[in-house]
């Protein structure tokens, strides 16, 4: 996967880079913890320069984050309580603690959107809330962009410095990731497992 992306990058430039971030929020193919440092390696290279590289990165993660909080605004938080009566296991989501998660990212939502950018996974979903809580869209789009700059930008500036050591740990890379999402998974599991309807 490690050369595959490299040529992909170094193919399609900003775009590519651009394009494999939008579609990393809308449905995760690749983590960005590959892409952006592969963006920066890139870059020190001699390809994509590094500004451009974070900026196509930022631009798409935000763009993608933005497709799911459409979808919330469109469902609407009374159709997803239906949904949670009806679904609430699969979700690991009673009423009670709906109605308790909207007080929370009524409080705390910023915070929870700009830190989500940070988490694998999280960085996708919390858009949802988000677009239910109906949090103003420019405030959305706000905490989602700082995060995501500074997430993308971490990440290439790493795979720039790091540059002729980026091959050497790059294996590390891909089993890293896939021990997060697995940590997720398995805690939805556990979740549907101890799940009890509201007494």
């Amino acid at each position: 996967m490690f050369e595959w992306i490299t040529g992909l990058l170094e193919s399609g430039g900003a775009w590519a880079i651009f394009a494999l971030m939008l579609l990393e929020n809308i449905f995760p193919p690749i983590p960005s913890e590959l892409i952006m440092p592969l963006a920066g390696f890139n870059a020190a290279r001699g390809g994509t320069p590094l500004w451009l590289a974070i900026l196509a990165g930022g631009v798409g993660s935000t763009l993608g984050a933005w497709f799911w909080y459409v979808i919330g605004v469109a469902y609407g938080p009374a159709r997803m309580r239906r949904v949670v009566v009806r679904y609430g296991r699969w979700l690991t989501l009673t009423p009670n603690e709906l109605t308790s998660a909207e007080g929370w990212f009524a409080r705390h939502g910023g915070a929870a959107v700009f830190f989500g950018r940070f988490l694998p996974t999280i960085r996708t979903l919390i858009s949802v809330p988000a677009g239910l809580a109906q949090m103003p869209v420019g405030r959305f789009l706000l905490f989602t962009a700082i995060g995501s700059f500074i997430w993308t930008g971490g990440l290439a500036i790493a795979g720039y410095v790091l540059e002729n050591g980026y091959e050497a740990v790059s294996h590390l890379i891909d089993p890293l990731s896939t021990a997060i999402v697995l940590g997720f998974v398995a805690l939805y599991v556990w979740r549907v497992i101890r799940w009890r309807p509201d007494a």
